[in-house]
């Protein structure tokens, strides 16, 4: 398995070395030369497999025996025994028709931790095998650097760096990251928006020289291993579905801001899992489903929301499936970003615009409509979302038609987003590990939103 750009300019690449390189060296992203085909046969082995398991089967389709395969076992036991349920991602039903994938059973109590406490493990194990050093920068609009911190903190040989847009976190989100002490860790709080933060993170990766004096290297979905170890959840919830005999068609609604999540389940489905529909559920920031919808990507005005990990304008993995929707022309790819760079937006073709809403459905969720889902569905089912669950919940009523199945994405445990909750008079108790954050003291650098003064902070921190 070889590794190579969105937008054409970089030599193919083995694992190790793209998930090293992380954002492109041409400024575009990394995808897989080929993507493994599953055969119905393969499918029907796995269905019994446990998550670590089945999530060893899937990596090694992509590792190519870079990584022997005892020690890429060891590196995916080790990753997701630190799950508090014995399934990583049980699925719950909540109705005939809807059920949830909870993902937040990880450390710090969202999805994240299912991509980063691999890839956490993986640049330690790169780090030693090699002795290279590893500095990891990386931007969050609040689950991600809480994840990536708790994957990699005290390991030898590694820093990390992570950027969060200030005060634009929800209380809990913030404590994940800025109260671990440890020397290898430094939070900034930008001043401004995800979207600035993420600016500045692939522009600083983009200035290869910088890159390669600081040995920059990537946590957010712009590397592959993030894509990689997520797909591995839609193929466990598909299984669990199936084998109970409780559906032949599932659809996934998944709540996404930066296209990471839903484009995972993009590329297992072109693996070869029968996926119904792809729901991509937005909150107001809907760039997205005005792409799905009209085939215009343009951002807005940002809006701060109640789901405030998806307050997101640009999504960096949608040049991933350009790729894909534009037959792998990295020509077509690079012409399309440049314009995007230019003119702040693109407008597809309707042949295009035809296959995109083939291969999505897409629903942007208000936010009263995102608390009344809340509500709702506590009401009826005695179950809490998350307010960006929430979202995936009510774009699947809005999408979903009688008598099909739905798995929404628990994309976070409520108690990270209580600010929200309690706008509709519900008290919930925090789990012991997030009650205990409100007591410990805060370590972070306030800074404002350019490129020179988070270089200032790399340098003295590197």
């Amino acid at each position: 398995m070889e590794y190579f750009s969105t937008r054409g300019k970089v030599e193919p690449l083995g694992f190790i070395d793209a998930i090293l390189m992380g954002l492109a060296n041409d400024g575009g992203l990394l995808v897989p030369k080929n993507i493994p085909q599953l055969s119905k046969e393969t499918l029907q082995k796995w269905q019994n497999l446990s998550y670590s398991e089945l999530a060893l089967e899937i990596f090694s389709l992509y590792v190519n025996n870079e990584i022997p395969r005892d020690e890429l076992k060891q590196l995916v036991d080790d990753s997701y025994a630190t799950f508090r349920d014995e399934a990583v991602t049980p699925v719950k039903r909540l109705n005939d028709g809807t059920y949830v994938l909870e993902l937040f059973h990880g450390p710090t109590f969202a999805f994240k931790d299912i991509a980063l406490q691999f890839l956490g493990n993986l640049y330690a194990y790169v780090s030693r095998k090699t002795n290279s050093i590893i500095h990891i920068l990386g931007a969050t609009s609040g689950d991600t650097g809480a994840s990536a911190i708790e994957g990699v903190r005290g390991k030898e040989g590694i820093r990390i760096c992570i950027l969060h847009p200030h005060q634009k976190v929800s209380q809990v989100q913030e404590l994940q990251m800025t109260t671990v002490d440890d020397a290898n860790v430094l939070n900034l709080s930008v001043e401004g928006t995800f979207d600035d933060c993420q600016r500045i993170i692939k522009e600083l990766f983009a200035d290869v020289e910088f890159k390669h004096r600081y040995h920059l290297r990537a946590i957010n979905s712009i590397n592959i291993a993030r894509i990689l170890a997520q797909t591995v959840y839609y193929f466990y919830a598909y299984f669990q579905l199936a084998k109970n005999k409780e559906a032949e068609k599932v659809n996934f609604s998944v709540p996404t801001g930066n296209f990471g999540d839903i484009f995972a389940g993009y590329l297992a489905q072109k693996m070869g899992l029968p996926i119904h529909k792809l729901i991509l559920a937005t909150n107001e920031n809907n760039i997205l489903e005005r792409f799905v919808q009209e085939g215009v990507y343009q951002p807005g005005a940002f809006r701060g929301t109640y789901s405030p990990s998806m307050d997101i304008q640009v999504a960096s993995n949608f040049e991933r499936y350009l790729f894909y929707l534009y037959g792998e022309d990295a020509e077509a790819v690079t012409a399309i970003m440049e314009q995007f760079k230019a003119e702040g937006r693109v407008v597809i073709p309707a042949d295009k615009l035809q296959v995109v809403q083939s291969d999505f459905a897409a629903y942007g969720v208000k936010n009263e409509e995102c608390l009344d889902t809340i509500s709702d569905y506590y009401e009826k089912y005695a179950y809490l979302l998350d307010p960006h669950t929430a979202c995936g919940v009510a774009a699947a009523d809005q999408i979903v038609a009688d008598g099909e199945v739905t798995v929404a994405l628990s994309t976070a445990h409520p108690a990270k987003f209580d600010e929200s909750i309690r706008l509709r008079n519900i008290k919930q108790t925090y789990p012991p590990q997030i009650q205990a954050l409100f007591d410990k003291p805060q370590f972070q650098t306030v800074v404002g939103g350019t490129n020179d003064e988070i270089k200032d902070q790399l340098v003295k921190f590197f």
